[in-house]
């Protein structure tokens, strides 16, 4: 696409350190265009909660997170009333000649409002927010119910105050590790981005931009590494996060080549479950053959 506005976002994107590519500048833009949430959905670390950071940067606004976890509920993501505080103004004002129905109003006071992310999104005044709800399918059906109806209307009603609007639509980004399936009314209701491992070139890519003190040979062999160790029947396959550690703590000791031995002795940095350190252990000599490092060592 020769879209000059998508143009823009990559290099917006390119500008804060994210490596984009089409589907992904252009998910963005009709997001931001047509002001739905975007739900991007992908394997753990492969930077689908960099996408919001990256944007709210790139807009130079602020970033909202909403994360989510099993039994959240609204009072969590809305907002709660700060009980303590009400608490001690009803102890500081209870000899005083207010009335009780007065003493009730006094106590539901703005001042005494929490505001969670999701009211917090909406009662932005000056520019909208970006706003993250992250990991959405580690919360239960129920609140994902709740939260539609929230991204439908954008209002928010609190029984003591009244009906909060938006005045300005927040950016919402959704990410999911599809741990469980989300229901269609949500889908339906945003853009949806699939965000998988990189090939080797963008890999490659990231890691330059992100590691700019590595050697290049050595980002070469790594990212040459992780795309065949993702081709193994792993329990945790290893995203792009682990690559970054990976290649700084190689980068932090000087090292320019990989070997047998490097790998074996840093393969915590890259493997966090020990049955698939066992496997990859196992396979090691074939794995580096295919990465054309095997004449290093």
């Amino acid at each position: 696409m020769k879209n000059k506005e998508i143009k823009e976002i990559h290099t917006l994107f390119k500008a804060n350190g994210y490596i984009t590519d089409e589907t992904i500048a252009l998910s963005v833009f009709l997001a931001m265009r047509l002001k739905k949430p975007l739900l991007v959905e992908g394997p753990a670390g492969t930077g689908k909660t960099e996408i919001a950071k990256v944007m709210a940067t790139a807009l130079k606004t602020d970033l909202i997170r909403l994360q989510c976890y099993e039994g959240l509920d609204a009072g969590h993501a809305i907002y709660e009333w700060n009980y303590q505080h009400q608490l001690l103004w009803l102890k500081m004002n209870e000899k005083t000649a207010l009335t009780a129905t007065d003493l009730e109003k006094s106590i539901f006071d703005e001042k005494f409002l929490m505001r969670r992310p999701l009211l917090e999104a909406i009662s932005r005044k000056d520019k909208p927010p970006v706003l993250l709800i992250d990991e959405i399918d580690r919360a239960d059906e129920a609140f994902e119910s709740f939260l539609l109806e929230i991204l439908s209307d954008w209002q928010v009603t609190i029984p003591e105050i009244g009906t909060i609007r938006a005045e300005h639509i927040p950016y919402v980004v959704i990410t999911g590790n599809r741990t469980r399936e989300l229901s269609e009314a949500l889908r339906r209701r945003c853009l949806y981005l699939y965000v998988g491992y990189p090939d080797f070139e963008k890999e490659l890519s990231i890691v330059r931009s992100k590691v700019p003190q590595i050697d290049d040979r050595l980002g070469e062999q790594i990212c040459r590494f992780m795309v065949e160790l993702r081709q193994l029947k792993l329990d945790k396959i290893p995203g792009v996060a682990e690559t970054l550690d990976w290649a700084q703590a190689l980068a932090a000791l000087h090292i320019d080549n990989l070997d047998k031995t490097i790998v074996e002795t840093t393969l915590g940095m890259v493997l966090k479950n020990w049955q698939d350190t066992r496997h990859v252990q196992m396979s090691l000599s074939e794995l580096l053959e295919k990465t054309g490092v095997q004449r290093k060592f």
